[in-house]
């Protein structure tokens, strides 16, 4: 039976719904999400964390007043087109609304659910993979320029959003090498594409020459902090875990896609995925980096099963209710992990289960009350306030004269944010991009706000007084140590070495 073109439709618009309405409002924005929002006030052509596509959401965000529903509108608008496509691809394979149905389920159920939820880069990156994987199905159905040229547009984005879509670019030049796809690289339409890609990403690339590529920097602090922790082991795992609901549909996919006859046509999909992950696993990539690689496999997967089961119609009748009903059941234990649909102190009440279920393990290897994430959305407001009263009980000559600097990028972004329509000076941070967006030295500070871990050192003799001032606990929050101190009177030997510090952080990054 012919799947109606509505039904993709649909599972788009579950997927926005259910982002919205499986969200627990106890929840606050996530430590990078306020970095991120942050881009919108410094519109640029490079950032030192990621390219410019998501500063234009951001700057979208924020004209529309910057509250919980726009910051969320976009990973779920992306989310919902991804779902879109991975219908329309079971379709162009033969589906009908049972594997439809069957490949959106997966998607709705896995780690995308997350993901969809958080205002990031990854969301879109998912997005542009699948889009080009479904531009490449269309193609081999019907070799037409405009699919190449999909291809190009939407890798051109990518670039712009993440540059983790260059190790798709190999992964995709390596599969079409090695399958009979490849006559497509001696077509003129082809390298108009790889033109139209390269256009797009063109103010981003000179940027980064034009600054000495920072993104090398970034590269070398993720392998020194972050990869280096990443064993091949331990990415695969999480490949399981994360998309443990829909394993009996995307490992069948995948095997379809490279040995099965009847989808031969389609075989670079699945290559794409193995030249993908093999990158990922030798360069010990974060498990999130692979998401983009499943939802074609997804849809693979869906109507590889309808045609085995069509020609087994007994086993069909159990089986097919079986595969839709089973992910239901088993994600009934995991909803709260996939969706922040239950508040914090309900999440306590059942502690030991996630315990047993591994999420209350953080990257320090220790359990904590609440999953990692679920804890980094805590706290903010309460710290933005917090910094907003202390400004307010200052002197009159505070204002303009007031200089607040935090340890890292969420506590600034968290201040940013929340104070974003008070009077309040820009949070600022050694941290990531903020080391852009420092004002101009003033001839006069007469108070400094520092929110540090410990007592800044060396102040003695550079200021009149140092004293810490209250910060309500929120004992939920992934950061348990920061202090806020106020100074005052600072002399300019001690903002001068703000600044030097600032000029020297920069300079690692390239030629700034």
């Amino acid at each position: 039976m012919k799947s109606p073109r509505l039904l993709p439709v649909l599972l788009a618009l579950l997927r926005f719904a259910t982002g919205y309405g499986l969200a627990s409002r106890a929840y606050q924005l996530h430590r990078d999400e306020y970095l991120y929002l942050d881009y919108g006030r410094h519109l640029a052509w490079g950032y030192l964390e990621v390219p410019p596509l998501t500063a234009l959401q951001s700057w979208g965000t924020l004209a529309l007043g910057g509250g919980w529903f726009w910051v969320k509108f976009w990973p779920l608008l992306w989310g919902s087109l991804t779902i879109y496509l991975v219908g329309r691809a079971v379709q162009r394979l033969g589906g009908g609304p049972w594997a439809v149905a069957l490949a959106g389920l997966s998607y709705l159920l896995g780690a995308y659910a997350r993901l969809n939820f958080l205002f990031q880069p990854n969301s879109f990156e998912v997005l542009a993979f699948t889009a080009v994987g479904y531009c490449l199905l269309g193609y081999a159905q019907q070799p037409a320029p405009r699919w190449l040229y999909g291809i190009g547009a939407m890798l051109g984005l990518a670039l712009l959003n993440k540059y983790s879509a260059l190790f798709y670019i190999v992964a995709l030049v390596v599969a079409l090498l090695l399958t009979p796809l490849r006559r497509v690289l001696a077509t003129r339409h082809f390298w108009l594409a790889a033109g139209l890609a390269l256009l797009l990403w063109l103010p981003n690339l000179a940027w980064q020459i034009g600054h000495g590529l920072p993104v090398l920097h970034h590269m070398a602090l993720l392998r020194e902090t972050q990869l280096v922790h990443v064993s091949a082991a331990g990415f695969w795992q999480s490949q399981l875990l994360m998309n443990v609901l829909s394993l009996w549909v995307w490992v069948p996919g995948l095997l379809a896609l490279l040995f099965s006859q009847w989808l031969r046509p389609y075989r670079v999909l699945g290559l794409i995925y193995v030249a993908g992950l093999l990158q990922l696993t030798l360069l010990h990539g974060k498990d999130y980096y692979a998401l983009g690689y499943y939802p074609l496999l997804l849809a693979a997967g869906a109507a590889w099963w309808q045609q085995w089961l069509s020609g087994r119609p007994r086993l069909g009748r159990v089986l097919r209710p079986a595969l839709l009903v089973l992910p239901l059941v088993l994600s009934i234990r995991l909803l709260p992990l996939l969706f922040t649909i239950e508040p914090p102190a309900a999440m306590l009440t059942q502690q030991a289960r996630y315990e047993q279920l591994g999420a209350l393990r953080w990257e320090d290897g220790q359990n904590h009350p609440l999953p990692q994430d679920y804890a980094d959305m805590q706290g903010w407001r309460e710290l933005a306030d917090d910094v907003w009263l202390a400004y307010q009980r200052l002197p009159p000559d505070a204002q303009g004269h007031t200089f607040i600097k935090c340890d890292n990028y969420g506590q600034a972004g968290a201040i940013n944010y929340y104070n974003r329509h008070r009077a309040l000076p820009p949070a600022n941070s050694f941290n990531g991009s903020y080391l852009f967006w420092f004002p101009p030295r003033p001839p006069r500070l007469r108070y400094l706000l520092l929110i540090e871990d410990d007592e800044p050192a060396g102040l003695a003799g550079h200021c009149e007084s140092v004293r810490e001032l209250r910060l309500r606990p929120t004992p939920l929050a992934r950061e348990q140590k920061r202090h806020l101190y106020l100074v005052t009177a600072p002399d300019t030997a001690l903002v001068g070495r703000i600044y030097a510090e600032r000029r020297a952080s920069l300079a690692e990054w390239g030629q700034f």
